[in-house]
């Protein structure tokens, strides 16, 4: 992998694990990274600027001192000096600081070397010092090289007067590097708590100027939890004016917010109005359709009873009663969708769903023979508050469900069963082909229908799983189902009393 690939990795990888950090975690991380960026660059210079200043302090005390030892003569009858014999560097004149190096290099041999100890006495230098000093070029350029004693700034000189003879005068670097480490740790320190101090002011900082947003995000949040799928759905939430301006970038995000939610308002009253205007057409058109309807069935009826028709004629007449049938059937379905969308409600009474059980099943093995029926009843009675004909209904439309949407041979289970707070579920399952899993969500809408559901054998106006919903809805109920192949379950739920149903359903 070539390097720029292992860079364009590195970088996706650390995008990846960025990307789920929170904005106040990563405006504080790039503050802290960008002052330990600042910090480092400061430190960095600081010591690089430091070094050549002590450097060049100590270079020119070095050369100072050197000087001194190349033109250093021993007073006349010196004692400690025969006639003849050269100087040792280190008996000039201001030489006596502790550390202090002086060495004679005479022919490419140290011929005296001495440091200053801390007593004044001087210490003797080993072989691989000498040596070193020995190989120094006499330019008189101040260099750095590491003794056994430590480290040492070094400069040799020719003294004149002699045959060949070079003096080396060395300044240990002990205490420059002292001073640069104590400087570093200073500026480590002061880093370190500032990092600190900003970390936790940064914080705060931060916190509080993403307060406002946290709120938009909360405001966005219960929007975001209602119900605006149908119905007269209200957005009372708004984000207040002090955190909705134009003058920050926060209040510009809070003034977008608001207008955006004025505009799914708006949008959601038109919305809102059109079903209304719609269910208002059905239910008016629908009730105008009753009275025709039973004009036609009770004409229908009256040619059959007086008139001679023939085998041919009976049977379209046959056929025009039962299609009456039918649109009467869809009309009362409209009419009754249209009651329970107003939400008027009947006085609930006592209904036996065990009762209804039974009869309802009845009825469903006479639609479908074809199937095998099973009913599960507790032993005791099931007694529930509300309208005895919707929930009647409620089951007669699952089990017709069952029936028409499953092939013969199916297995149709109704099953009743209390709860412990006292309310009582309902379920009707089947061992069919399923329900898709992309219709399920749709499958209690209004004139939802899916040919490939369940192997449709008959036709379906798709409003009978929408009444269900609509009729436990009233009830105070929840409606659910749950499918996959060879087991579909719908599931429902009618709490404890206190239930309110709309009105039962007219003839």
């Amino acid at each position: 992998m070539s390097a720029a690939a292992r860079l364009r990795q590195l970088r996706s990888g650390l995008v990846r694990r960025l990307g789920g950090w929170r904005l106040r975690s990563k405006l504080l991380a790039a503050t802290l990274g960008l002052l330990l960026l600042t910090c480092l660059t400061i430190g960095f210079f600081s010591h690089a600027v430091m070094n050549v200043f002590l450097v060049r302090q100590l270079d020119t005390e070095l050369l100072d001192a050197s000087d001194r030892a190349v033109s250093f003569q021993p007073p006349p009858g010196a004692p400690q000096y025969l006639p003849g014999m050269a100087p040792d560097p280190l008996d000039a004149p201001g030489q006596g600081r502790i550390g202090m190096l002086g060495a004679r290099v005479t022919d490419g041999t140290v011929a005296s070397a001495g440091v200053v100890q801390p007593d004044g006495t001087r210490a003797a230098l080993s072989g691989e010092d000498a040596r070193e000093l020995a190989s120094l070029p006499a330019d008189g350029q101040p260099v750095t090289r590491m003794l056994s004693l430590g480290e040492y700034r070094l400069v040799a000189q020719p003294q004149p007067g002699t045959n060949g003879g070079v003096v080396v005068s060395g300044l240990p670097l002990a205490e420059t590097n002292s001073t640069l480490l104590s400087l570093g740790l200073t500026i480590a320190g002061v880093s370190a708590a500032g990092m600190a101090l900003t970390g936790v002011l940064g914080y705060l900082i931060i916190r509080r100027s993403l307060e406002p947003l946290e709120e938009v995000s909360e405001i966005a949040t219960q929007v975001a939890t209602m119900p605006l799928a149908a119905g007269d759905v209200e957005l009372p939430e708004r984000v207040p004016e002090s955190l909705a301006h134009p003058g920050t970038e926060v209040g510009s995000v809070g003034l977008a917010f608001n207008r955006m939610l004025d505009n799914v308002a708006n949008a959601l009253g038109e919305r809102q109005r059109s079903e209304m205007q719609v269910r208002r057409f059905v239910a008016d058109a629908s009730h105008e359709l009753r009275t025709p309807l039973t004009s036609i069935r009770g004409y229908t009826e009256m040619v059959r009873l007086t008139e001679d028709l023939s085998p041919q004629a009976q049977q379209f007449l046959g056929r025009v009663e039962a299609e009456s049938l039918r649109m009467s059937g869809l009309v009362e379905d409209l009419l009754l969708l249209a009651r329970l969308d107003e939400g008027r409600t009947a006085e609930p009474v006592e209904v036996d769903l065990s009762q209804l059980a039974v009869e309802s099943l009845s009825d469903a093995q006479v639609a479908s023979p074809d199937h095998h029926w099973v009913l599960a009843l507790p032993e005791e009675p099931v007694l529930v508050q509300g309208d005895s004909g919707q929930l009647r209904q409620v089951m007669i439309n699952l089990l017709s469900n069952a029936g028409k949407h499953t092939g013969p041979g199916t297995t149709v289970h109704l099953a009743l069963a209390g709860e412990p707070d006292g309310g009582t579920v309902l379920t009707v399952a089947d061992d069919g082909p399923g329900i898709p899993p992309d219709f399920q969500d749709r499958i209690f809408s209004r004139f939802a229908r899916a040919d490939t559901a369940r192997s449709s054998l008959s036709g379906s106006t798709g409003l009978g799983l929408a009444i269900v919903a609509a009729i436990v809805k009233a009830h105070n109920g929840t409606m659910g189902v749950d499918s996959r192949p060879g087991r579909t379950v719908f599931t429902v739920r009618l709490p404890a009393g206190g239930t309110a149903p709309a009105p039962a359903r007219k003839a």
